[in-house]
């Protein structure tokens, strides 16, 4: 039995291996192709323009067969109620299920053809990256279900891996909160350097770059602030990154906004189809940043607020009973002496 399942497991890995060989070989040579077809100039192109990049969909698959296999087997496992408990909740699920789902708007949907001849729709798209899908998802934990999912060699070697000295060196320093914040704040405003933006429309693979730019600074963000290592008290400070984050992209925003000029190019001839001019589609997609995604990170902020705030209560509350529960001890020893000394 023992054998049968060693070959299962080996066939396995081998398949997967295979699918994800070939699959990354049409990427290669099938990307540039695919990311430069029709650019839409109007609803009806729209509707059809959705993009099948073959990396992004293996990607997004990959990852979803990974978690709900993960999921699964937890959820399979005799101690149901504790793997719910200690290995994925419901809630997690629900925000790793939303995460994914807004990784596909952003980057199979129609949006993503969309950003090619707007502005304001690429920022819109960027924004679904940073402020939707990398938040959720971090919510989500998916780490404990896709290891569960991967083989109990895979998962060994990864969780090896992890626990390294140089690795555990590098990731203490880079999910300090302010670390990760300063990360985040230089992908956001480097690439928006006009010659970069430029390069990001004529080159797909520096497109490719820019959005893994702000999607893994963006995580890794939201991970450093959520799931610290000062856990919810840490969250009193996370209210203080959020909110010079919310300043400091809304002043890129309100910049970008009040330009005296286009400062992409790139976008003239394109916009018209859509009734705007490149200034005015510039300024929507200023706005965009400066407005909705400041109010995305005040929100966020006041639920941290009052995550730490609930946490603080708590720990007063646990620390009341503990005071009381030893003045009680003292009490009933200074009791028992009095009725010793007594007799």
């Amino acid at each position: 039995m023992a054998e049968g399942g060693r070959i299962k497991t080996c066939f396995r890995c081998r398949t997967l291996l295979f699918v994800v060989h070939h699959f990354s070989f049409i990427f290669v040579f099938a990307a540039p192709v695919l990311a430069h077809e029709g650019e839409p100039h109007n609803f009806d192109e729209l509707a059809r323009a959705w993009s099948f990049e073959p990396g992004v969909v293996v990607a997004l698959a990959l990852s979803g067969w990974l978690y709900w296999r993960g999921v699964r087997r937890l959820w399979r496992e005799p101690s149901s109620a504790a793997g719910r408990r200690l290995g994925v909740q419901r809630c997690e699920v629900w925000c790793y299920v939303g995460g994914w789902a807004s990784l596909l708007v952003a980057l199979v949907s129609p949006l993503h053809a969309w950003g090619r001849v707007l502005f304001s729709a690429h920022m819109t798209q960027h924004e679904v990256l940073m402020l939707v899908a990398a938040p959720l998802l971090v919510l989500g934990r998916p780490l404990v279900p896709m290891l569960r999912a991967m083989p109990v060699g895979w998962a060994r070697t990864l969780g090896g891996v992890s626990k390294s000295g140089c690795w555990q060196a590098v990731w203490r320093v880079i999910t300090k909160p302010l670390a990760a914040w300063v990360i985040h704040a230089v992908a956001l405003w480097v690439w928006h350097v006009p010659v970069l933006f430029q390069a990001v429309l004529e080159h797909e693979w520096v497109h490719t770059a820019q959005h893994l730019s702000f999607f893994l600074s963006a995580l890794l963000f939201w991970w450093a602030l959520i799931h610290g290592r000062q856990g919810v008290l840490g969250y009193g400070a996370g209210v203080l990154y959020l909110f010079t984050t919310a300043l400091h992209s809304g002043l890129l925003g309100a910049l970008i906004t009040f330009a005296g000029g286009v400062w992409y190019p790139a976008y003239e001839g394109l916009t018209a189809s859509w009734g705007l001019t490149a200034l005015e589609d510039q300024q929507l997609g200023g706005l965009i940043m400066w407005i909705p995604a400041g109010l995305v990170y005040v929100f966020a902020g006041l639920a941290l607020f009052a995550g730490w705030m609930r946490e603080s209560e708590a720990r007063a509350l646990r620390s009341e009973r503990r005071r009381q529960a030893f003045a009680e001890r003292v009490s009933g020893f200074d009791e028992g002496q009095g009725e010793l000394e007594a007799r």
